[in-house]
């Protein structure tokens, strides 16, 4: 699945995103709001992740959705 995709069935992945990331809040993830760039920064903020880690995070959750 491709990050457009993503953005197209939002509410899902938010909850998958929700699902594997429990300290992020919902105001959060809603905040980035299929921006990637955002969503990457609050994992890297919220997870002390490096930028690289937090894009691979991100894939992940991608792929299993």
């Amino acid at each position: 699945m491709n990050w457009d995709q993503i953005e197209g069935k939002w509410g899902e992945f938010k909850g998958k995103m929700r699902e594997t990331y429990g300290d992020l809040t919902d105001d959060e993830i809603e905040q980035a709001r299929g921006e990637r760039e955002q969503l990457s920064g609050l994992l890297q903020q919220k997870y002390g992740k490096t930028k690289e880690e937090a894009e691979k995070a991100l894939d992940e959750v991608m792929a299993k959705f």
